[in-house]
This record gives structure tokens, sequence and C-alpha cells, in this order.
């Protein structure tokens, strides 16, 4: 996800969108746990997602 599209969305966005990231996580990390995940490099888009979700979402609650 671009850092550009997470700054057009609202907070109650942002904070579904991390709740979903979230959940995406816990998914893959048992996925990963049992053998089944095709690329573990997807753990770490997902976490860098996380966090830039959670800098704009800081950003915006400061303002």
């Amino acid at each position: 996800m671009k850092i550009k599209e997470i700054r057009d969305l609202s907070i109650d966005e942002l904070h579904q969108k991390n709740r979903e990231l979230v959940e995406d996580l816990f998914k893959l990390r048992m996925r990963n746990a049992s053998g089944q995940l095709d690329s573990p490099a997807t753990l770490g888009h997902l976490r860098r997602d996380i966090a830039r979700v959670r800098t704009i979402l800081v950003e915006k609650e400061v303002k």
C-alpha cells in the first residue's frame, strides 16, 4: 500500500484498515507456522504497511 493512498483515508478508515492488516498478519503467521506460506517476505511487507498506517494515524490524531 502506498503512503499517498494511506494519507487520503479518514481516521475511521485508518482504524478499520489497521484492524484488517493486523488480522491478515495473524492469518499469515499461522500459515507460516504450518508451512503453507509460499513467500515469507509477505510478512515483512504486511508489517511495514501496518507501521505506515499507524504512523499516519498518529499524525492525524495529533492535529
